[in-house]
């Protein structure tokens, strides 16, 4: 099967997620910058899952481009990597309306946590029907930024009921190492070109 339908789908759908999480903003009362103050929380958890969301979409339309072909499995990992992405609004607004409180920002991270389990699933079934030999695995290799992030939202999770402003830390530091767009892909097409 071609890949386009699939592209075009995803890219939909995360395209409704990141208008979803924007409806969410609500218009504070008030003209002054302490009228801010009440929203900024919402805001703020809404910042983080744009980039969340978007270092999805990024890292999603790179793995497609090093794919040439789809297959039922790989259509069935990516809905299941877009089921936990449209969840995200829906954790972003809880986090956000309740000040980042300890069980919102478990959920959250579970979320998260969720969602690099699903793009890990689609990346193994993309090398699965690709082959070893593939640019997508010799791109990915061991993968040691998705094994960190990993680590990153497990330990995150459980010290949202020790301290959520930790938790919230190690969010932002994986969107941190994500946020420069993973060349590894782009370096591997490079090189079979040449």
């Amino acid at each position: 099967m071609q890949k386009s339908r699939l592209e075009a789908f995803s890219d939909g759908v995360v395209a409704i997620i990141i208008t979803i999480m924007v409806l969410e903003l609500k218009v504070p009362r008030g003209d002054s910058l302490a009228a801010l103050q009440p929203v900024l929380p919402v805001f703020l958890s809404y910042v983080l899952s744009f980039v969340n969301v978007g270092i999805y979409w990024n890292n999603h339309h790179h793995l497609l481009h090093a794919a040439q072909r789809v297959n039922g499995p790989i259509l069935w990992a990516n809905l299941h990597l877009l089921f936990w992405l449209s969840l995200v609004p829906f954790v972003t607004d809880w986090m956000g309306e309740n000040h980042f409180a300890a069980l919102p920002t478990a959920l959250y991270g579970i979320v998260l946590w969720m969602a690099a389990i699903a793009y890990t699933l689609l990346q193994k079934a993309l090398i699965s029907e690709h082959g070893r030999d593939s640019i997508l695995a010799g791109a990915l290799g061991r993968d040691l930024k998705g094994k960190v992030s990993l680590a990153c939202y497990t330990a995150a999770i459980g010290l949202s009921f020790v301290n959520q402003w930790i938790a919230d830390g190690l969010y932002v530091l994986v969107a941190v190492i994500w946020f420069v767009p993973d060349r590894r892909i782009e370096r591997q097409l490079a090189r079979r070109k040449e």
